[in-house]
């Protein structure tokens, strides 16, 4: 590989940096993937890559990954919506990401997207879609997850003012196949097929599909100005709807039965006390029910506008998640 010309994809993988990396490769550019000791091997197999083992916590460790890379896109983090020990997040996220930016300014690359989330983006309380332009704080951010991506986001914004070219790309709810680990999103889809969705929330969000959300990040790269947040999102639905539209493609019964949001609360009270107790990952995490206190609708204009980025429809998703997720 030319060093002269390496694309850099940190997190690659995981989900939606899998996708990112394997868009560079169909496009024929040399990419490094930087990934930490303890990663599967298994995302990465058969691709063409520069494997280099690293850890964002480390910054000794990621000078020899960013150089000689003309880009960088910074798709890892740690996502979760429980952890025991929450300042592992912090660490990742928000110091992971300075530490990064920090070495991507030293090696001298001219173009780096940061990958933040569709929970720093501000809704308005009329329920009306949010956009990148809607006013939000540290204050509206539920759960360390959100809590550590908006730090992480304003740690970016602060490079990309001195200067650095660090262009935000805002992905929405990604729904796919290779989601190994999986992701929330896609541990609805499997909890879905394997019928422990008995009931839902009157909630909503924006459902991407992941493809389109990685080839979103290209044209950040490639248009996106710095300093600027792209939302890269599809169709707004409501739970329910998303439900439908999984039976649709599956031919299995959604749930029916729509469960008040006091009980959804206490329910997830009770299964993170437990998980604090026991170390055991949450059934019902309290802070994925707290983010679902309010439907995530969002407006993707700008990112269509500047970038062309274009969004296919979330059946066409859940039709290829539902189908990798049961092959595997």
């Amino acid at each position: 590989m030319d060093g002269r010309r390496m694309i850099l994809v940190t997190g690659a993988s995981g989900f939606l940096g899998n996708h990112v990396a394997r868009l560079l490769l169909e496009r024929g550019e040399a990419v490094r993937a930087l990934v930490r000791p303890t990663s599967s091997p298994r995302p990465l197999e058969g691709l063409d890559l520069d494997v280099r083992i690293g850890d964002l916590r480390d910054p000794a460790s990621l000078k020899p990954a960013v150089s000689g890379c003309r880009q960088i896109y910074h798709v890892a983090a740690d996502y979760r919506l429980w952890a025991r020990r929450p300042r592992e997040m912090y660490a990742s996220n928000v110091e992971g990401t300075r530490n990064l930016l920090k070495a991507a300014a030293g090696a001298g690359a001219e173009r780096i997207v940061y990958t933040s989330t569709v929970g720093t983006i501000g809704i308005p309380a009329d329920g009306s879609p949010g956009t990148e332009a809607s006013p939000v704080s540290l204050n509206d951010m539920a759960g360390h997850y959100k809590r550590s991506k908006f730090l992480a986001e304003q740690t970016a914004l602060e490079f990309a003012a001195n200067g650095l070219p660090v262009t935000i790309a805002n992905p929405t709810a990604p729904i796919g196949e290779r989601d190994f680990k999986p992701t929330p999103t896609g541990r609805i889809v499997l909890d879905f097929l394997a019928g422990r969705m008995p009931a839902f929330v009157d909630t909503g969000l924006n459902v991407v599909d992941v493809r389109d959300a990685a080839r979103g990040h290209l044209q950040a790269a490639e248009k996106g100005r710095p300093g600027e947040r792209y939302l890269l999102g599809g169709e707004n639905l409501t739970l329910k709807e998303l439900f439908e539209r999984m039976a649709e493609v599956t031919g299995l019964p959604a749930p029916t039965i729509r469960m008040p949001y006091a009980a959804a609360f206490a329910a997830g009270a009770v299964s993170t006390a437990w998980a604090r107790l026991s170390g055991m990952e949450p059934r019902i995490p309290l802070d994925g029910v707290r983010a679902a206190g309010k439907r995530t609708f969002v407006d993707t204009s700008k990112a269509r506008k500047e970038l062309g980025f274009e969004a296919g429809t979330a059946t066409a998703a859940i039709e290829r998640a539902a189908a990798w997720f049961r092959r595997q």
